[in-house]
């Protein structure tokens, strides 16, 4: 038996139930991993209203120790023993001490990383990963990119500089020193915008990637953006897709399948020191409910983690 976070049926964070349950042994092709610590994302709770089948799990991602393996169950790396430290992305209930998923979601961790680092790497980082490619940034490019501060937009950040682009994020000021950490120059959003981003790019820029979803983000594209197809948001609306910008997700099959391919480069990376996953403050697993009314305040100043 091990603890996990369910929901018992429809509704937000209040429905959530800390409850024991049987970790299933892992069959072929399928790993059981103590879990030391859960990723935690802005998803994990707007999903919440759309689910449909319960009782439904939360957490797509988690750090922790391999304790068994199934049948011709090598993970993603290679690693055939327990006791393995890894990384798992993409999975369905990752708020609990233990799980079992497949091995080809299970990559090793890391040793530069730590646990709350490492459950926290993955779907900010493939999600801007892929919001680079879909908007083709390459060496001299100058983007801009809404939320930089935010976990998705520091991930940009940093890749979008060792491919050589000059990024332009969008901030408060009182988070202008982490974006200027990570490589880029801030401006503050609101009005003045565009005028703000002149000033630093007179010309304009190459691309724009939306990780705030405000209407400010949208409007601003059409007067600053060079490339009218070289457009991205994941908070997609009515107003983005009248703007012709490209909408992601991680439940699109395109998206995930870019995704999915995108993981073992950024493990890569991040093995390498050139890939920063900055962590605010963790919690125990206990408290997850706690956790997740901070991380939907918005401004929890990097990434947070659940420590069962």
């Amino acid at each position: 038996m091990a603890k996990r976070w369910i929901a018992p049926r429809a509704g937000g964070i209040d429905v959530l139930e800390l409850v024991d349950a049987e970790v299933p042994a892992p069959g072929p092709g399928e790993v059981t991993i103590t879990v030391r610590a859960a990723g935690m994302n802005p998803a994990d709770y707007k999903h919440l209203a759309r689910l449909e089948e319960f009782p439904a799990g939360l957490g797509y991602e988690v750090s922790g120790v391999v304790a068994a393996l199934g049948p011709d169950s090598a993970i993603a790396t290679g690693e055939h023993t327990t006791g393995t430290e890894v990384i798992a992305f993409r999975v369905s209930g990752g708020y609990a001490e233990a799980i079992t998923v497949p091995a080809a979601d299970v990559y090793a961790k890391p040793a530069a990383l730590s646990d709350p680092e490492a459950a926290n790497l993955l779907l900010a980082g493939t999600t801007a990963a892929e919001m680079l490619h879909v908007t083709r940034v390459s060496d001299g490019d100058i983007i801009l990119v809404h939320a930089a501060s935010g976990a998705v937009g520091v991930s940009a950040i940093q890749q979008a500089r060792r491919l050589g682009a000059r990024v332009i994020g969008t901030a408060s000021p009182h988070s202008f020193d982490r974006v200027r950490e990570f490589g880029a120059e801030p401006v503050a959003y609101g009005p003045g915008l565009e005028e703000r981003v002149r000033t630093l790019a007179p010309d304009g820029v190459d691309a724009v990637l939306d990780a705030a979803g405000t209407d400010q983000a949208v409007d601003s594209a059409g007067t600053l953006l060079r490339h009218p197809d070289r457009a991205v948001t994941i908070v997609a609306g009515p107003r983005s897709r009248e703007a012709g910008f490209t909408a992601i997700g991680g439940s699109m099959p395109a998206s995930k399948a870019f995704r999915d391919g995108a993981r073992a480069g950024l493990i890569a990376l991040a093995a390498a020191g050139d890939l920063v996953v900055p962590v605010a403050r963790t919690f125990p697993l206990a408290e997850a409910k706690d956790a997740l009314r901070f991380l939907q305040e918005g401004h929890p100043g990097g990434k947070l983690a659940l420590l069962p």
